[in-house]
């Protein structure tokens, strides 16, 4: 700060020196008396330093000015303005952009410290734990839903490593995912991670949340629902094998030239019953253990008309779309979309029509779609309901298993009547990556 008013000075001498010599050269050697030449030279003397006493407080004082306005914006404070800022000076111009400087910071920090309180008391109220570690593994960030969890406060937690808090598995692995925590009884805890960045430095958000109780209250549910049709099928096998089982032991009390026969024909309903619910049961077991996709890549083109190819009651039309390529398992979509065409197909065999299946890219994804002429679909409660079935020979497993192998691909299964004319259209979606 002090070479720049000296440099104004020096300049400033530099400036009026010629005119303060030739001045004292004119005085000193004209015909001036000694008393007149002394008072004229104190005089400009006087002047002189008056004018850089007046410039030097020119150049400092707003520079000190606008010093402390940027010192106070530095330490936070901005409620110091600088006075005099005005648009058709150049220096109130400056004054005029260091205020509005102070104001714009002055409103972004009151925006962050109103959106800190809202976060710190949203944190604070919610079940979840929340947790954040630095790029290091420790915890920098805690709320009271993560205190109850770990059963410490804050202050005792803050600063340790995932691996002293037991919270080293929450760091590594895919997710969203369901941990184990604690016990007897175990609680079951749902893991969330996201990474932000603070300081320029990485960090990680966790998001553990209780959801035990949801787990059990929907296990619960189907376990329900199993019992309901296990006991339903089982049933309906059982009664007409307990009737043909005394029919028979009449039969055999009875005796008589014809009991063979009688004999013969009630075996063969039990065999046919008994056959029946094997089906079913295999058929169950087939929906509980359908296994983990193995994923390749796969062009969606030769899979569509490889698949449409297999159907030989109608002729499928295959409408040729774009060329992508899915990385998901092939045997499990085959199965998907064997069983959307048959779906098509069974629903034409009774109105004829055709089956059309083509393709597009839609978002980060590509649909398949299956459109077909027939009567479309009377009942779309119960579409995926296994089990449930409109037709006479219908197993009601194909929709849920479709749908089951849709979710395992991160997909998406929708059936809708066609809004142009009458039939179905059946809407695979599937990402891309």
């Amino acid at each position: 700060m002090r070479s720049h008013p000296r440099r104004v000075l020096l300049i400033a001498v530099l400036t009026v020196a010629p005119a303060v010599a030739a001045a004292m050269l004119l005085l000193w050697r004209g015909d001036f008396s000694q008393k007149v030449q002394w008072t004229a030279t104190l005089f400009i003397a006087l002047a002189l330093l008056v004018g850089l006493g007046t410039l030097h407080d020119r150049v400092v004082r707003p520079l000190q000015t606008l010093s402390n306005v940027l010192a106070a914006l530095r330490e936070g404070d901005y409620s110091l303005r600088a006075r005099g800022a005005a648009a058709e000076d150049s220096l109130g111009l400056v004054y005029l952009e260091a205020n509005a400087l102070a104001d714009t910071l002055r409103g972004q920090r009151l925006g962050a410290l109103e959106a800190t309180t809202l976060l710190r008391a949203v944190m604070a109220e919610i079940d979840a734990a929340v947790f954040a570690f630095d790029n290091d593994g420790s915890l920098r960030l805690v709320n009271r839903g993560g205190e109850r969890l770990l059963g410490q406060p804050a202050e005792r937690l803050l600063g340790r490593g995932a691996d002293t808090l037991g919270l080293a598995e929450c760091l590594r692995g895919d997710t969203p995912r369901v941990l184990e925590r604690g016990g007897p009884p175990a609680s079951r805890w749902e893991l969330r991670r996201s990474t932000f960045r603070q300081d320029g430095r990485p960090h990680q958000l966790v998001l553990l949340t209780d959801v035990s109780r949801t787990l059990q209250t929907e296990e619960r549910q189907a376990w329900q629902r199993l019992i309901r049709v296990l006991s339903h099928e089982i049933n309906n096998s059982l009664a007409p094998i307990r009737s043909l089982a005394g029919s028979l032991r009449k039969i055999l009390d009875r005796g008589g030239p014809e009991a063979p026969g009688d004999l013969q024909q009630g075996l063969e309903i039990i065999g046919q019953r008994a056959d029946s619910l094997g089906r079913f049961l295999a058929a169950y077991a087939r929906l509980a253990r359908l296994p983990r996709p193995v994923r390749r890549p796969m062009p969606v083109e030769p899979w569509v008309r490889r698949v449409a190819a297999l159907e030989t009651r109608v002729a499928v039309k295959v409408e040729p779309g774009p060329d992508l390529t899915l990385v998901a398992d092939g045997d499990q979509l085959d199965q998907l979309l064997i069983n959307l065409i048959r779906n098509a197909s069974d629903a034409v065999a009774e109105t004829g029509g055709g089956v059309r299946v083509t393709w597009h890219a839609a978002g980060a994804g590509v649909e398949v779609v299956v459109e077909d002429d027939g009567p479309g679909i009377v009942d779309t409660a119960n579409l995926f309901v296994p089990f449930y079935t409109t037709k006479p020979a219908g197993s009601g497993v194909g929709l849920a298993l479709s749908r089951q192998i849709a979710d395992a691909h991160g997909g998406r299964i929708k059936l809708e009547n066609r809004k142009d004319a009458r039939g179905c259209l059946a809407r695979l979606w599937l990402p891309l990556e």
